[in-house]
């Protein structure tokens, strides 16, 4: 039963914390088999190789020092920081290389990389809540840890790993050679950084004091990020205001569509409504590919006719103008 409590908690609060990134993303949502398999690549491959490999190394410095306190301190600060955010930029990065057409925007890198981030956080926290929790304190343990990894530090995976999807969507949306290369290196190393600093954090800080000051820094840069998604996404509505005016001149959507598909709110009504009168298969999908356009014209016109742009644009545009009169 312990057991069974320590999975619950740990993987239900973070598939619920998942479910609103995935709800951030108003216009143009991924794929939702995408979201499940970097969710498990983090519960499973990131979590199960980053425990093995920062327990192996561990014991290779604790056997180099015979010192326990630097063996907490490399493993926590350095060696846990790096492994752990290798491993789950790793998913990030197999959907950029492989799946490219599905990598968008800033945002889509900061979804990507934080669903694979909580992903390896309900495993960890499955961890925590068992071994930290109830096998050293019991059922108060268990409420205790619960307390601390779900609420006072839920999101600190995410915060890290979003900076390895940040620099790779960066280097997705950009001409140039060298932001290419720089742009995704210096995303891991900021999620490399973030992580050492809480861990380090951690460590040297103590008692319901210590907790309190580690929980306001970790808190503060919540908070920036989440101003940072509330900015993409506005960027992201905007961007569909300017790309889909041309569709609205060419008459391959009506005015009315165009209204609707630039605010989430009356997209959700109109998906809502839909249910209703038997057309929400049809307006979901205009919707969607409304989104879809306004992504690859964006991307037209910083990348050019790249993996066929142009032929994708007019694909959907075709779609468009068959649904639009269906809806």
């Amino acid at each position: 039963m312990p057991f069974l409590v320590s999975f619950l908690f740990g993987f239900f609060p973070m598939l619920l914390f998942a479910f609103v990134l995935y709800w951030f993303d108003r216009y143009e949502k991924e794929p939702k088999i995408f979201l499940v398999a970097v969710f498990l690549w983090g519960a499973i491959v990131a979590a199960g190789g980053g425990f093995l490999i920062n327990t192996i190394l561990g014991v290779g410095v604790y056997l180099s020092t015979g010192s326990e306190t630097i063996t907490e301190l490399a493993t926590g600060s350095l060696i846990a920081p790096f492994i752990e955010e290798l491993l789950k930029g790793c998913a990030i990065l197999i959907v950029f290389l492989i799946f490219r057409q599905e990598f968008d925007s800033v945002l889509d890198g900061i979804i990507y990389g934080g669903i694979t981030a909580l992903g390896f956080a309900a495993s960890e926290n499955a961890y925590y809540i068992y071994t930290y929790g109830f096998l050293k304190s019991g059922w108060v343990g268990i409420w205790s840890m619960v307390f601390i990894r779900v609420f006072l530090v839920g999101w600190q995976h995410p915060f890290y790993t979003a900076f390895t999807g940040i620099g790779l969507a960066i280097s997705r949306l950009n001409r140039q050679v060298w932001i290419k290369i720089i742009a995704p290196l210096i995303g891991f190393c900021l999620a490399v950084f973030t992580h050492s600093v809480h861990n380090i954090l951690t460590s040297i800080l103590s008692g319901y004091s210590g907790l309190a000051i580690g929980t306001y820094i970790d808190w503060i840069g919540w908070f920036c990020l989440f101003c940072y998604i509330l900015w993409a996404v506005h960027k992201e509505r905007q961007n569909l205001k300017i790309y889909l005016l041309e569709d609205v001149n060419q008459g391959i959507i009506s005015s009315t569509q165009y209204q609707i598909a630039t605010s989430a709110r009356t997209q959700s009504a109109a998906r809502f409504s839909a249910l209703f009168n038997g057309g929400f298969k049809n307006t979901n999908r205009f919707y969607t590919l409304c989104g879809e356009l306004a992504h690859k014209k964006f991307q037209f016109s910083r990348l050019g006719n790249e993996d066929g742009n142009l032929v994708i644009i007019k694909d959907i545009q075709s779609e468009l103008s068959h649904l639009s009169h269906m809806i």
